[in-house]
């Protein structure tokens, strides 16, 4: 059963994050605008007034297609693929192994505080499992707004991994690996937590029978909590992780903290929810697709 859990989640998690790979790639996009303003300015300096006009979600995705083709808005669909299946089987295995020995067994109910708990757990482990599988996907997604002469151009997500690990050191591929295990630890507990908390509540009020409409609206629910808590994390976790380092250079950001006091004072605090619409676009679409999937699946291997 133990086995199981970590396969159902896995298939379900790399369905999930393809088809909803291209809204994650803008939201990176968009998390990247204004970078070089603000590792450019002096901690006492605000350069707020010199910021480009922030681009839309939508004018990101058709500049991607202008110059690159459709083919462009599934850069990096590699690391998704080896992300979810490091990352996201590991921590949907855990959660429902800790979900399941937590539940009471005689009201068979698990109280939220337990399943925020598992999510925490399960999402920290699963990070600290896929971190440079996430760094490359990061990287591999941000290329393609670069100038030709500063592109990566990896070509796959392990010749991403090959070339971080030949020119930057191995430790390259843990980079923001505590913002990444942060990040994973608030996806999870908000995002697994509350679907269940809001499934059960539909459900215990009668407010609609246990279906796909009641899936759909939890998940949609759960995908917006966890958009909100976690957008902060994900955009300084995106920025430290694509950060080049040059040999004999100070690095952009010292770390998570530098790398966000540089953005609010730079562009302000909203900077810290920079690609929330594509976020919260992906997320609703993602947790649907992940746990409809996740029940069909569940059905595949129920007697095997």
């Amino acid at each position: 059963m133990g086995l199981k859990g970590f396969a159902e989640g896995g298939v379900a998690s790399i369905v999930a994050g393809c088809s909803t790979h291209p809204l994650d790639l803008i939201k990176v996009r968009m998390q990247l605008q204004g970078e070089a303003i603000a590792t450019a300015a002096p901690i006492h300096q605000s350069l707020s007034a010199l910021q480009p006009p922030r681009v839309g979600p939508i004018s990101v995705g058709l500049s991607i297609i202008k110059h690159d083709g459709a083919k462009g808005l599934f850069s990096g669909v590699s690391a998704t693929v080896l992300r979810q299946t490091l990352y996201s089987t590991t921590r949907m295995g855990l959660y429902e192994i800790l979900k399941t020995k937590w539940t009471d067994p005689d009201t068979n109910t698990l109280p939220l505080a337990r399943k925020i708990a598992a999510g925490l757990i399960a999402g920290g482990v699963g990070a600290a499992v896929g971190n440079p599988a996430d760094v490359a996907m990061v990287r591999m997604q941000a290329d393609g707004r670069l100038p030709l002469s500063q592109r990566r151009n990896y070509k796959s997500v392990v010749d991403a991994i090959s070339q971080m690990s030949k020119n930057e050191g191995i430790g390259s591929l843990w980079r923001g690996s505590s913002l990444t295990v942060n990040r994973a630890m608030v996806v999870t507990a908000s995002q697994l937590a509350s679907y269940d908390q809001f499934k059960e509540m539909i459900l215990e009020r009668n407010l609609m029978r246990d279906g796909l409409g009641t899936h759909v609206t939890a998940s949609f629910a759960a995908g917006f909590v966890a958009a909100v808590a976690s957008n902060p994390v994900d955009v300084v976790k995106t920025r430290v992780m694509n950060m080049k380092v040059e040999a004999g250079k100070a690095a952009p950001y010292s770390g998570a903290m530098d790398c966000a006091v540089k953005m609010v004072k730079a562009e302000g605090p909203l900077a810290l929810y920079k690609g929330f619409i594509p976020t919260i676009s992906r997320q609703g679409p993602f947790t649907v697709v992940l746990f409809v999937t996740l029940e069909q699946v569940r059905k595949l291997f129920k007697d095997m």
